[in-house]
């Protein structure tokens, strides 16, 4: 199976149409379309649903996408780290990012990293500490920040110098906002959202038995989304702090829960990974500016 079929086939399966693929890939129809016949054959399976005007993924065609998108990542970003070995002035990163204002950490520490190699790229993959980590152990991202404790058996970490606060965004006219901050009590009975994360982690070791007694009515994995749920009244979010515009225009507000509740955060990498030279200097710059931090 040649890396060059396989982006022929992924090609088709985004354009969902074997002309327009070929108009894409510069090569003729006919040629591509005998390139998916030797495809199947050789893998033993159909991949596609084919009518007179599209060709859709069947199951083992979406199957194949899923492996080719990962095989292709990973060629991509070893040329990639090829080329850099002869380009110390820039290169690709790639990270993970669980969804807090302390990215500002990475934020600055990229900022000041850029001065000395210019034509860095960096590319951010944004998620819960699942997917984060998932791409992570497939050696598609370097490094990840996640608001887990680390597996030590798998990863080195870095953390972050400061915590993650939690608390309850609401609709400013909610009998709730005139308070200064939100107890278990006052969450009994509110339609909550949440991420799927934090209600599996953080939530249970904040109200224990009473956990079942939250009435989650949603998840969410951007507070984003879930801050437009709550304007249009669906309920209300429970998020870290920061994170979602609360300004008098918003028409939203943010209160503090009680007792407080917090979320680490931590830079992870895997152990015996083998770094590009750019995402190698990167990492140690990082190991500086958070050392210098605490």
């Amino acid at each position: 199976m040649e890396i060059r079929i396989l982006r022929y086939f992924l090609a088709i399966a985004r354009e969902e149409n074997m002309t327009r693929a070929a108009e894409r890939l510069h090569i003729s129809q006919p040629s591509l379309s005998k390139e998916m016949k030797k495809l199947e054959e050789e893998l033993g399976h159909e991949l596609f649903l084919r009518t007179n005007k599209s060709m859709r993924l069947n199951d083992e065609g979406m199957l194949l996408r899923k492996r080719a998108e990962d095989i292709l990542a990973m060629v991509d970003k070893t040329a990639e780290e090829f080329r850099q070995l002869d380009n110390i002035i820039g290169g690709e990163i790639h990270i993970g990012c669980a969804e807090s204002h302390l990215i500002k950490y990475l934020a600055k520490s990229i900022h000041s990293f850029k001065e000395q190699y210019p034509d860095l790229i960096v590319h951010i993959f944004s998620g819960d500490t699942e997917p984060v980590a998932e791409r992570l152990d497939r050696g598609i991202l370097d490094m990840a920040v996640i608001v887990e404790p680390p597996n030590l058996a798998k990863y080195h970490y870095l953390a972050i110098p400061e915590s993650d606060k939690w608390g309850l965004v609401m609709r400013r006219e909610s009998p709730l906002a005139k308070k200064d901050y939100v107890t278990l009590d006052d969450l009994y009975g509110l339609p909550l959202f949440c991420s799927e994360q934090s209600i599996r982690v953080d939530f249970p070791r904040w109200c224990g038995e009473n956990m079942d007694k939250l009435n989650f009515v949603g998840t969410v994995n951007l507070a984003y989304n879930g801050s437009v749920f709550v304007k249009e009244g669906l309920g209300y979010l429970l998020t870290f702090e920061h994170l979602i515009d609360t300004s008098e225009r918003s028409g939203l507000c943010f209160r503090p829960i009680k007792p407080t509740l917090e979320t680490n955060m931590y830079i992870i990498w895997k152990k015996y990974q083998v770094f590009s030279p750019i995402a190698d200097l990167f990492l140690k710059k990082l190991k500086q500016d958070l050392a210098i931090t605490r």
